[in-house]
């Protein structure tokens, strides 16, 4: 375990992550780490260990959980559901449907099967994975559906560029969308440029998956960067957790890490602990510059 996370108390970091809020468009408060699930489930002998990541992450303050019916086609939110069991009534739920059930034909279904999966009768928030084939009106008049139904509380999309925004929003209920999902760390910051501050005009969070590059795999040299060490040296903390700690450093990200074990949890719980400098901040301009021309969105 490494030294920030050694000399800061569970209390400490719950605190921290008590603080370290963000508003929804309709003003209901969610953490700015939660935790994402993308490949939890794909082995059935770490599912405890797993399960009980997931608990201590809730229990440190990371209470909203994102997984999907598309992650290892529901076992991930078979997980979830195993791992909010008793304590749903402390979970921001988040999942998402596959764009070829999202039309009015199939997206109840798909609903449904993901609440049983999970073990709930609504979810929190509910997103359209990335955007196919289906109309975004019937898409939407689907969300608004399950939202009458009570099946859903709210929803929102994934993977959506600007001009995506831009048209869900022309339509009569599209402004309803409470989030976007799209990928965002430190080594790709395509969406500062354009979609990024589009959402914070309209007090739209965005939420971002893979904020750690999936551990630096995502950008060659982002962990081994120079600035990015030095940084972490100064907060006794790991270069993962300055990443971390990046992206939420101004409003309107959730970031959304996975972590499927108890070390890893600890270690994403305690980024919210860290206070990045304006003189760190230009460091890790310098290394990994904001774009200066609209980029295609990343997505993996």
């Amino acid at each position: 375990m490494n030294k920030f996370v050694h000399e800061a108390s569970r209390s400490e970091i719950e605190q921290a992550n008590a603080r370290s809020r963000i508003a929804l468009r309709d003003g209901t408060g969610v953490p700015r780490i939660g935790q994402g699930t993308w490949n939890i489930g794909e082995d059935a002998s770490r599912r405890k260990e797993e399960v009980e990541a997931l608990k201590l992450g809730v229990e440190l303050g990371m209470n909203l959980i994102d997984t999907a019916e598309m992650y290892g086609e529901g076992r991930s939110e078979t997980v979830v559901g195993e791992a909010v069991k008793g304590l749903r009534d402390k979970v921001f739920l988040v999942s998402k449907v596959y764009p070829h059930n999202a039309g009015l034909g199939r997206i109840e279904r798909s609903c449904e099967d993901s609440l049983k999966r999970l073990g709930t009768d609504h979810l929190d928030l509910y997103l359209l994975h990335w955007r196919g084939r289906v109309p975004l009106e019937e898409t939407v008049e689907g969300m608004e559906r399950l939202v009458q139904q009570g099946k859903i509380a709210r929803w929102g999309v994934s993977n959506f560029d600007t001009d995506d925004m831009e048209e869900l929003l022309r339509l009569a209920r599209g402004t309803h969308c409470a989030t976007n999902q799209v990928l965002y760390h430190l080594g790709s910051r395509g969406i500062e440029f354009d979609l990024l501050p589009w959402q914070r005009k309209r007090q739209m969070p965005i939420m971002a998956y893979s904020p750690l590059a999936q551990a630096g795999a995502l950008r060659k040299g982002l962990v081994q960067n120079e600035a990015v060490k030095a940084v972490a040296e100064t907060h006794g903390a790991t270069p993962l957790q300055v990443i971390l700690a990046w992206c939420i450093r101004e409003g309107g990200v959730i970031a959304i890490p996975k972590a499927s074990s108890r070390e890893h949890v600890l270690q994403n719980a305690a980024a919210a602990l860290i206070d990045l400098s304006e003189e760190e901040l230009r460091q890790l301009d310098r290394a990994f510059p904001e774009p200066e021309r609209k980029m295609p969105l990343d997505i993996i």
